[in-house]
């Protein structure tokens, strides 16, 4: 049995410590706001904070995370988080939407660090979250734009 802090709460699994922290969140604690993709970490669908900082939940052990605070997709929140969101919705980011959870951690964990990301920062920061959609353009527009709410 293995306790994690998953958006603020304390949630117990049991699962093995090698089992994909994907895994657990989705089919243990329930968050399936976290998608799998490729289980490969090479396309930024499973991405979830530990500790404030992105990961790719499908290479992640559960076992590993210890008493780090996860923060899924459900649990995102604070003015970046809500900076992000609303550019999301205002310049129509999302097409099929498979990939948009991953590409919100992204985006919230660069603009927690980097309130003035050039491209090249976005570009960086979001390199490995795939969108089969190409909604590329607008994501990166998205970001400058909740960059700019953010001041």
């Amino acid at each position: 049995m293995l306790t994690l802090k998953i958006n603020g709460r304390l949630v117990e699994v049991d699962v093995d410590p090698d089992m994909p922290l994907l895994w657990a969140l989705r089919d243990h604690a329930n968050l399936t706001g976290t998608k799998f993709g490729c289980g490969k970490a090479l396309c930024g669908a499973c991405t979830v904070h530990v500790d404030g900082q992105p990961v790719r939940s499908c290479s992640t052990p559960v076992g590993s995370v210890g008493n780090s605070a996860i923060t899924t997709i459900e649990g995102i929140e604070g003015p970046v988080a809500e900076a992000v969101q609303t550019a999301w919705r205002k310049l129509d980011v999302v097409q099929c939407g498979y990939c948009q959870s991953g590409q919100i951690m992204s985006a919230v964990a660069l603009l927690s660090e980097n309130r003035q990301p050039s491209d090249a920062d976005i570009d960086g920061a979001m390199h490995g979250n795939i969108c089969r959609c190409g909604t590329y353009q607008r994501v990166r527009a998205a970001i400058h734009d909740a960059a700019r709410t953010l001041g």
